[in-house]
């Protein structure tokens, strides 16, 4: 089998569903479509696991310190960007939890316009200018009270370390496998059966 260097990988977004008092917690923010409203949403960073992304990037976009306690679901979308014609698939994470205190201090984001608090009923009326489908989803789903555990998802020590050499096969297609020949213990030929005679 050859290399695959542009094998297809989805791009992974967090997202955080804010309430209070019955409206949520937007931005709006400019992008090559116009102005267009998000929940606080973006890419997850290297060496960085879902949730510090989230807190992360509400922080950034709103000025408000956040801590997610749940995840509220995980959505896929798929997208056409303008201006080059790149067909782009999201896979986002996103969470609810506690807003903290506000930094005024801090600037938002770069395309960030301003944060704005709506209603269920404002977020249905304005869904032709969000900029993902999946944001009103996610807040529907959080309205039916829908929550997961932030022990579903577990991050491995090794992303938050920097990643060392692997081994090379002769041929440069992975990592070597070799085993002088013999079949490693306890592995059986893919068309072979536990308690095969021929064994």
């Amino acid at each position: 089998m050859l290399d695959m260097p542009d094998r297809w990988k989805p791009n992974v977004t967090v997202s955080a569903i804010i309430e209070r008092d019955g409206r949520f917690l937007l931005v709006e923010e400019e992008t090559a479509d116009g102005l267009k409203l998000n929940v606080p949403a973006g890419h997850l960073d290297p060496a960085e696991s879902p949730i510090d992304a989230c807190a992360r990037e509400v922080l950034e976009e709103t000025a408000f310190s956040f801590t997610p306690t749940a995840l509220v679901g995980i959505y896929m979308n798929r997208f056409t960007r303008t201006r080059t014609g790149a067909d782009i698939t999201y896979v986002r994470f996103a969470f609810t939890g506690e807003l903290g205190t506000h930094h005024p201090e801090r600037p938002l984001d770069d395309g960030v316009l301003r944060t704005v608090w709506m209603t269920l009923a404002e977020l249905e009326s304005s869904a032709a200018r969000h900029r993902s489908p999946v944001v009103l989803q996610s807040v529907k789903d959080y309205l039916a009270g829908q929550r997961f555990d932030l022990s579903l998802l577990h991050v491995d020590a090794s992303v938050y370390e920097v990643p060392g050499p692997t081994s090379r096969s002769p041929s440069g297609r992975g990592p070597d496998t070799r085993s002088g020949g013999r079949r490693p213990a306890g592995l059986l030929p893919a068309d072979q059966l536990p308690g095969d005679p021929s064994l």
